[in-house]
């Protein structure tokens, strides 16, 4: 049983599952196959800050004036557009992550993932009033040759996210005492 879905509009945002997963290559499949889209990224391009920003806008046509900043970067995921997303969904996917645990900011890029694909994910602005598009699926996933789903928790646990653990994935996100 797979507790995730990344054709569909409900949590978790991230997983975190070793490279290969046969869940996760069929999820995939599952979303290309109703229109969606999926997007990959080298972790290479994202060991820092302004590689993160600089990928994210290329990989996902930011506009011109994206601020390149965190903030922004939550902003842009929530607004992708019908070209970027097949007008069903996206998925991210950032490959051999396994580089990307040591950087110090690794904890607030889950989070932002997790933000942005939070507001994507929903058919309400963050008052609480219906949007003028429906909740688009957006979901990211780290893929790590080398595995280690305690690690992965110990690093991405923070007090903003709700981080769980299935069977042969870790999944994030949004804590809703913090953020709704």
């Amino acid at each position: 049983m797979t507790d995730f879905d990344l054709a569909g509009t409900s949590e978790p945002w991230v997983i975190f599952a070793p490279h290969g997963s046969i869940v996760v290559q069929e999820q995939i499949s599952q979303l290309e196959a109703e229109g969606g889209q999926c997007y990959y990224f080298d972790s290479r391009r994202l060991l820092d800050e302004q590689g993160v920003h600089r990928s994210f806008a290329e990989t996902l046509r930011f506009p011109g004036y994206y601020g390149r900043n965190w903030d922004a970067l939550v902003d842009c995921l929530d607004d992708l557009c019908g070209d970027v997303t097949g007008g069903v969904g996206v998925a991210g996917v950032i490959q051999e992550a396994d580089v990307l645990l040591e950087v110090k900011y690794f904890p607030l890029f889950v989070s932002v993932l997790c933000q942005g694909a939070d507001r994507a994910n929903s058919a309400v602005d963050l008052d609480g009033f219906p949007l003028e598009r429906p909740a688009i699926s957006e979901h990211f996933v780290f893929e790590f040759r080398e595995f280690d789903p305690g690690r992965v928790r110990r690093l991405v646990g923070q007090p903003d996210l709700v981080v769980s653990q299935g069977d042969g994935f870790v999944a994030a996100s949004l804590d809703p005492a913090e953020w709704h």
